[in-house]
């Protein structure tokens, strides 16, 4: 069984890394760079700052550094256990286009981008409407990159998306408990 999904992974790779052209290269590997995003950060912090009081500010700054370092040393505890090699590493007739790691389970960028998309996502929904759909799009078009620039295979994205959702949903959680102690300390002193 776990040799079939292997095999099917690997074949879902090909096929997915295979639809890439060259004129579009120079595009995916913008996407897939790690500074591409750091403008999407930035609006996002201006946007929390606007949105929400200063002390929810600072703990949602500091919850969202500690969930992206959780996503990343997770994916490094994942890749050093699994020891999977990434599809750039096999002799496929594929198109690796970008710098290759050893080895790629899971997608610490899957999981960073859809973690950020959950936690921040839900907590500015209610401000703006589509953000959250937005922000997982944007996820999304982010995991697809690492399978088309041929670092990962689909597998190594969706795992990654599924470990990032659970972390950003456990850190929403986190922050709304923070949240309710907050209006709980707040009660106490007045």
């Amino acid at each position: 069984m776990f040799d079939f999904i292997l095999q099917t992974d690997e074949k879902a790779f090909l096929f997915l890394n295979n639809l890439g052209h060259a004129n579009w290269d120079s595009l995916w590997i913008f996407i897939t760079n790690k500074w591409s995003s750091v403008p999407l950060y930035l609006i996002l912090v201006y946007i929390l700052y606007r949105k929400i009081s200063l002390y929810k500010f600072i703990v949602i700054l500091i919850l969202t550094a500690i969930l992206i370092t959780c996503t990343d040393q997770t994916a490094n505890l994942f890749k050093s256990s699994f020891e999977r090699l990434r599809p750039c590493q096999h002799p496929y007739d594929d198109r690796s286009i970008a710098n290759c790691g050893k080895f790629g389970f899971f997608s610490a960028h899957a999981a960073s981008s859809m973690a950020l998309a959950v936690f921040i996502g839900n907590i500015l929904k209610k401000h703006i409407k589509y953000i959250f759909t937005g922000l997982l799009i944007w996820s999304l078009i982010l995991g697809y990159s690492r399978i088309y620039v041929g670092v990962h295979y689909p597998g190594d994205v969706l795992a990654g998306f599924g470990i990032g959702a659970l972390l950003g949903w456990s850190f929403l959680k986190l922050n709304y408990f923070l949240s309710l102690q907050l209006v709980s300390f707040k009660t106490l002193n007045t």
